[in-house]
């Protein structure tokens, strides 16, 4: 199972949209490298974003 991927395959890994994924990368400095993306370093930043709490 490859883990660098491009955005439309981790949209479907993860279960969300494409632009959603892209969006989320650009927010938390997630890189896009040759468009791929990282799948362990996106759902640890997905997880980590999920514990912090929200800036008002």
């Amino acid at each position: 199972m490859p883990n660098h991927l491009t955005p439309e395959e981790l949209s479907k890994e993860v279960g969300m949209d494409r632009d959603e994924v892209v969006r989320i990368c650009v927010e938390e400095s997630v890189p896009i490298f040759h468009g791929k993306i990282d799948k362990t370093l996106f759902q640890a930043q997905l997880a980590a974003s999920a514990t912090m709490p929200m800036k008002h």
